[in-house]
C-alpha cells in the first residue's frame, strides 16, 4: 500500500474467528497434533502458512498472515481437517503490524528533544525513537536509517496516514539528514 511516496507493508494481521460451536481443545490436540500451552492450543499450519491458537473460549486466533483472506483460509483448513463446517465463521479484526521506510536517514536524538513532552522518547536498548502518535492512535518505532515499525495499528490505512504526517513533520523540522 503506497502512501504518497511511502510504501506501507503489512507484516502481520491478527484475526480471530468465532465458530458457531466452540472448538474442542482435545480434538485439536488428538486429531491434528496441536500443542497445549497455558490454557490454549497452538497449531502451526504449512498451507496456508500460519500459526493458529485455539483460545479458552474455543475461538481461532490466526497469527502470521498478511491478509484476512489468508487467515480465513487457515481457519477454514483447521475446521475442515476436524470434519467441521466453516459456515457461520465470524471474523474479528485485531491489530496490524506494519512497516514503512523514509528514504532518508534521521537525527533520532533531535526528535524527542524538540517535540512536545511525552510524544517521543529515545530507546537506547532498541536504538530507536519511539513516537506516541495520539493523532493516529499508534506507537511508531523509528530507526536512524528511516525504517519505521508500527505494532498496534487498527488498519494499514491509518499507518499510511501517519507515515505521510510524520514525514512532513520531520521534513519541516529538519530531522532528515544526508547519508554519508
Amino acid at each position: 500500500m503506497a502512501a504518497g511516496s511511502i510504501d506501507v507493508r503489512v507484516e502481520n494481521q491478527l484475526v480471530r474467528f468465532v465458530c458457531p460451536t466452540p472448538l474442542d481443545h482435545d480434538r485439536v490436540v488428538n486429531e491434528l497434533g496441536g500443542q497445549r500451552n497455558s490454557g490454549v492450543v497452538i497449531k502451526a499450519m504449512d498451507r496456508p502458512r500460519a500459526t493458529l491458537v485455539v483460545d479458552e473460549a474455543g475461538r481461532i486466533v490466526v497469527h502470521g498472515t498478511h491478509r484476512v483472506e489468508a487467515a480465513r483460509a487457515a481457519a477454514k483448513e483447521l475446521l475442515l481437517r476436524l470434519g467441521l463446517d466453516d459456515s457461520g465463521l465470524v471474523a474479528e479484526m485485531g491489530p496490524v503490524v506494519a512497516s514503512f521506510k523514509f528514504e532518508q536517514d534521521l537525527n533520532l536524538q533531535a526528535i524527542p528533544a524538540n517535540l512536545p513532552s511525552g510524544t517521543a522518547a529515545y530507546d537506547e536498548r532498541l536504538g530507536c525513537t519511539v513516537l506516541s502518535d495520539e493523532r493516529h492512535n499508534l506507537t511508531i518505532n523509528v530507526w536512524p536509517n528511516g525504517t519505521c515499525v508500527v505494532a498496534d495499528a487498527r488498519h494499514a490505512n491509518m499507518v499510511a496516514m501517519a507515515a505521510v504526517y510524520w514525514k512532513s513533520v520531520f521534513a519541516e523540522r529538519g530531522y532528515f539528514v544526508e547519508r554519508i
